[in-house]
């Protein structure tokens, strides 16, 4: 008997395929967790590699679970190189914790464009927040000198932005200067994710569509909600990815898209925890994904991006 063919290859989705290499929780939503779901229903096949396997996020008083390393990430590579099953259209990172794993993934990005030369890189560099680091210093230079010039896009936090350029964000224009600097090491398309200048929570896109040429920028003014979420990052890059692919001269509008469904989502999830009697400010809480089906497939765009000229 033949093996039959994956259709996902045979007859591929218009959309996209993504291979997403991400923490995975099996309770709530984070990593994988927070990106896999929201991917398909925008009509992606998403492929995930789960890089540590925990019970739980780390934000609970305990969790239990397995790391995966790079040796065992390369064999499940060279798993799916063995059947031809390499072709992926999008490639999605997001916390990796050593060096070694990520130097791995960078040999994975590598072999899969030798597959697909147009493979669409969307990295988001999880090093830390609030001006604290949460890994290892070093990975801060693997960032900024390997994995930078190889990704398509990059969706950094302020904190984030800053340490790859090592330029302080003090003020949008710093903002903007921080995407510039950014584009000339290699992501054509940069989102600074969440950027608080003076009290004020805003987003800062720019896409350069090709070298040399003067990047469009834009910002998104984001209402605060007063809570703290996990897995709100993670999936703002699944979302940036998701609409940016069907919108991808529009990084604006795809970013629109992707900032309405989040707040959507959390006001959602504060509702939610309020309803059941919990005091929302209390801790961190968990993200209504899979409540918020609709919000995801079919935004409503309320907060709309402002272009600079």
């Amino acid at each position: 008997m033949t093996t039959p063919p994956v259709l996902s290859l045979a007859l591929p989705s218009d959309t996209g395929r993504v291979l997403s290499i991400q923490s995975h929780t099996v309770q709530g939503y984070v990593g994988n967790k927070s990106a896999v779901f929201p991917l398909q229903l925008l009509g992606y096949d998403v492929d995930p590699i789960n890089s540590v396997q925990f019970s739980n996020h780390t934000g609970y008083p305990t969790f239990k679970g397995q790391v995966l390393n790079g040796q065992q990430l390369c064999d499940l590579i060279e798993g799916l190189e063995a059947n031809d099953l390499l072709f992926y259209t999008h490639v999605l990172t997001g916390y990796i914790g050593s060096v070694s794993f990520l130097d791995t993934i960078l040999e994975v990005i590598n072999k899969l464009r030798a597959v697909n030369p147009n493979l669409t890189y969307v990295c988001d560099p999880v090093m830390g927040d609030e001006g604290k680091l949460y890994v290892p210093e070093e990975l801060v230079h693997v960032y900024r000198e390997k994995v930078v010039p190889l990704a398509s896009m990059l969706t950094p936090n302020q904190f984030e932005a800053e340490k790859l350029t090592g330029l302080r964000i003090n003020s949008e224009e710093d903002g903007r200067e921080a995407c510039a600097i950014l584009h000339a090491a290699g992501p054509s398309k940069v989102v600074i994710t969440s950027i608080t200048i003076g009290g004020i929570l805003l987003l800062i896109g720019s896409h350069q569509k090709e070298k040399g040429l003067k990047p469009e920028q834009f910002k998104i003014l984001i209402h605060k909600i007063p809570a703290y979420f996990t897995g709100t990052g993670d999936l703002m890059t699944a979302l940036l990815l998701g609409w940016s692919n069907k919108y991808p001269d529009n990084l604006d509008k795809a970013a629109e898209l992707a900032v309405s469904t989040l707040q959507a989502l959390l006001r959602r999830t504060l509702d939610d925890y309020k309803r059941a009697g919990y005091d929302p400010t209390s801790s961190s809480l968990e993200i209504r994904l899979i409540q918020s089906q609709e919000e995801i497939r079919n935004p409503n765009v309320e907060l709309k991006a402002e272009r600079y000229c």
